[in-house]
């Protein structure tokens, strides 16, 4: 086989999926390995700018069918309300004819994919191999083989920690995946499916950082897995931070600015994001709260809290549309991140000096910040109730608690968070894994070229 190989990448129709293919397609495009990459078509220009190697990576667009139940035109998963993925999953289901066409003419080697369960099935068919990117830290991959054996409270023989466990109290997370008992079965199937067919799995974790989790997992799957290590992304340096949002951080001192952020797919309740804006007010800290408008809004500005905007004049902004996270958090005044923990904001957070305060909403973001906060102790988490939500007096008190350089918490999770982030960032770790899944990745199309 030639040294260079032909990758073919379909993750899931959101952001917090195409974003993480992409940063793996830019690494295997800066070693000379071709890609393709398929996407919905309104999804092109929100993401061709990431790539780094257009002589490398081509994107090839896809038509996402209409399926009852979504508005007309959703192509992604930003547009809908989560408990709506199971329909737009569907829709994906009706693009397998286009994405048979595409293998088809172009033999790609390897078939990158998470939701599109049915992948292994055509890259059999086309003599490619099927990797499912499983785009979870290990802790969370751990906790799906102990739940699919029926366990919750007590975890099994042999499992790494009993801090980092989904419980049965937690079962508001699943809430907003599915709207019924049915959707969340189908939804399991789906991810089971993807990792039972598929040939390789490669799971974004790092053996530093999760090693007995990583140890457990591969202990318990049949089959090769591969870790991507952190996969971190490094922005174009040419591309500066908004103006808007420069200009408005540096009016504030070194460290003392809270940026809170919960992803593009979290849409909270009113009363709850009434309550996360009052909980930011009672900091009397400076704040930057960058999320989407709640349900039943189409505004940020008419879900605020009565008198907030004037109350926080001057110190206080939140906003319901796209912020560039990583320049944020590497600005000199922020301080601290609120985050709700999706794996792509987890790892942000720890390569970033910024104390980090965690408010998980769905399941494995639940697992994302027991990993971070009782079994690595690099974090806090926001007490919620049985229902799910928080006061804005527990949102306070975290924030407080890792702001105050006098507190004992604070120090402690900000010396284990710069302990982290140093490995994290130590020159050659990223670059190595990135090199050992390449190397396997040809072991991997070597090893079907042999057979007869």
């Amino acid at each position: 086989m030639a040294s260079k190989f032909h990758a073919l990448m379909y993750p899931w129709f959101a952001t917090g999926h195409i974003t993480p293919f992409m940063h793996l397609a830019n690494k295997l495009g800066e070693k000379g390995h071709r890609v393709t990459f398929l996407l919905p078509k309104k999804a092109l220009k929100q993401f061709e700018h990431l790539n780094l190697y257009p002589h490398h990576i081509v994107f090839r667009t896809v038509t996402v069918p209409h399926v009852d139940g979504l508005p007309l035109g959703v192509e992604t998963s930003s547009e809908i309300p989560i408990s709506s993925t199971n329909l737009l999953a569907s829709a994906m289901d009706l693009t397998r004819s286009q994405v048979e066409d595409v293998v088809r003419a172009l033999k790609p080697d390897v078939i990158f994919f998470d939701f599109a369960h049915w992948i292994p099935e055509v890259a059999r068919e086309f003599g490619a191999k099927s990797v499912d990117y499983l785009l979870l830290c290990a802790a969370a991959v751990a906790n799906l083989i102990v739940h699919a054996g029926g366990e919750f409270d007590v975890p099994p023989p042999g499992y790494p920690s009993s801090k980092v466990l989904l419980h049965k109290k937690d079962a508001y997370s699943m809430k907003p995946l599915a709207n019924s008992t049915e959707d969340l079965d189908a939804f399991k199937e789906r991810f089971i499916a993807s990792f039972t067919k598929c040939d390789v799995i490669m799971i974004k974790a790092c053996k530093e950082f999760e090693g007995k989790f990583c140890t457990y997992v591969e202990s318990k799957m049949d089959k090769k897995i591969l870790f991507t290590g952190p996969m971190l992304h490094h922005a174009d340096a040419t591309i500066p931070l908004e103006e808007e949002w420069s200009n408005w951080l540096s009016r504030f001192e070194l460290g003392s600015v809270v940026f809170c952020a919960f992803g593009s797919e979290t849409i909270m309740e009113r009363d709850q994001f009434q309550e996360l804006c009052l909980g930011m007010e009672l900091t009397g800290l400076p704040f930057l709260v960058a999320v989407k408008p709640p349900r039943g809004t189409t505004t940020i500005q008419e879900a605020l809290p009565e008198g907030f905007e004037e109350r926080v004049k001057g110190r206080g902004v939140v906003w319901g549309g796209w912020v560039q996270q990583p320049l944020i958090l590497s600005h000199p005044s922020v301080g601290c991140f609120v985050s709700h923990c999706g794996l792509g904001s987890m790892w942000e957070s720890l390569v970033s000096d910024c104390q980090i305060v965690l408010v998980p909403q769905i399941a494995e973001q639940i697992i994302n910040a027991r990993l971070m906060s009782q079994e690595l102790e690099v974090s806090v988490e926001v007490a919620r109730e049985e229902t799910g939500w928080f006061s804005k007096e527990s949102l306070r008190d975290n924030i407080k608690s890792v702001m105050d350089r006098d507190s004992e918490l604070g120090n402690r999770v900000r010396n284990n968070h710069t302990k982290w982030r140093k490995t994290l960032t130590s020159p050659g770790l990223v670059n190595g894994y990135v090199d050992d899944l390449i190397e396997s990745l040809k072991d991997l199309i070597v090893h079907a070229l042999d057979k007869p």
